[in-house]
């Protein structure tokens, strides 16, 4: 097979593993819409291959898996409005399910930075290894945005309130810190993944779940999470359903990390932080991820538009000064049953 290594994916077979390549290491493999589609056809062909026995996915470069979406793609699209996010967000989401239910043993080096979409084409596959250098997050309120590629679903099917102080606040967190939490399966050092790697290619057809996790499990490090002393404050703070009361119960806790958190969210979008919020309580009670997902494109259909998204997206990426001027610019100037009702996520939805 000839491989054109500019291109922003590569497809390769190695073995009886089919390979998964993210390959724009200058932009930190940020996914596009071709990229989406180029990947979602090799898990297709993948799937009904009877030769593959597992998949890997993992991010060429130095720094990391995926950074996420493209966000300048999807900020110019929603300035021209035409369509294109909308298409990205389709399509990019349905992947993100067909991972979830890949019939295959599906393995994602999660290695260096894996946020946003990085998320996405990670956290839904079977085996999840982190290593040392893992900086995983969900920094979408950030931007004016939401946690998506079913973020909603995973980060509300966390442990006690973790997954909204991950969600609200885009904390970046390490592997040892997401094995803790059941976001990642197995923590290993990242000198080892190549040979990780060439141990998966000679798995046999018709390996198992269980096959792969013996497999890694004898690459394991005992993971030492940072972020395990700070859960009972993170699960008493968190545990309320409106931002406001989250940020009264940070004040009143007191304590250096109560402090610290207050200082990151805020720096996030007050009304990104209020949906936000609603979408992981709603995704809590949902059934399935797919549910998620729907309710995720509905939204960031929406928010895409809005004047926090298009002000996030440039003072972070296009002007790079920094300081986005939110509207509104507090969380208790928000009108959280309007907004709300706006976007279709009331209590009753």
């Amino acid at each position: 097979m000839t491989i054109d290594a500019q291109e922003p994916v590569l497809v390769l077979r190695d073995g009886t593993l089919g390979r998964i390549r993210l390959n724009r290491p200058k932009a930190l493999n940020s996914l596009t819409l071709e990229m989406v589609r180029t990947m979602a056809a090799a898990l297709k062909d993948f799937a009904e291959d009877d030769s593959v026995g597992a998949v890997l996915v993992d991010g060429l470069g130095e720094r990391g898996l995926s950074a996420g979406g493209d966000i300048r793609a999807l900020y110019n699209s929603a300035k021209a409005l035409d369509g294109v996010a909308a298409t990205f967000f389709d399509e990019e989401y349905a992947m993100n399910a067909f991972i979830a239910s890949f019939p295959k043993p599906y393995v994602a080096f999660m290695d260096g930075i894996t946020m946003g979409g990085g998320v996405g084409i990670s956290a839904h596959g079977s085996h999840r290894v982190v290593t040392e250098r893992t900086r995983l997050a969900m920094p979408e309120t950030g931007i004016g945005f939401l946690p998506d590629v079913g973020g909603t679903w995973l980060l509300a099917h966390l442990p006690g309130e973790v997954g909204t102080y991950i969600g609200l606040t885009g904390a970046s967190i390490s592997g040892a810190d997401a094995v803790d939490i059941g976001l990642a399966d197995i923590l290993v050092q990242s000198d080892g993944l190549a040979t990780i790697a060439d141990t998966l290619s000679a798995v046999e057809p018709g390996v198992t779940n269980d096959d792969i996790s013996a497999l890694l499990g004898g690459f394991a490090e005992k993971p030492q999470s940072a972020l395990a002393p700070n859960r009972r404050v993170i699960d008493r703070v968190f545990a309320f359903d409106e931002v406001g009361e989250i940020l009264s119960s940070l004040e009143a806790d007191g304590s250096d990390f109560a402090h610290e958190t207050l200082k990151v969210i805020a720096h996030k979008s007050p009304s990104a932080l209020v949906l936000t919020l609603q979408l992981l309580r709603l995704g809590r009670r949902s059934e399935s991820l797919r549910e998620c997902l729907d309710r995720e494109y509905a939204t960031a259909t929406q928010m895409i538009l809005a004047h926090d998204f298009q002000e996030g997206v440039r003072a972070a990426v296009i002007d790079k000064d920094r300081h986005p001027k939110w509207q509104p610019s507090t969380v208790a100037e928000v009108d959280a049953p309007d907004l709300l009702l706006e976007y279709g996520l009331s209590v009753t939805a």
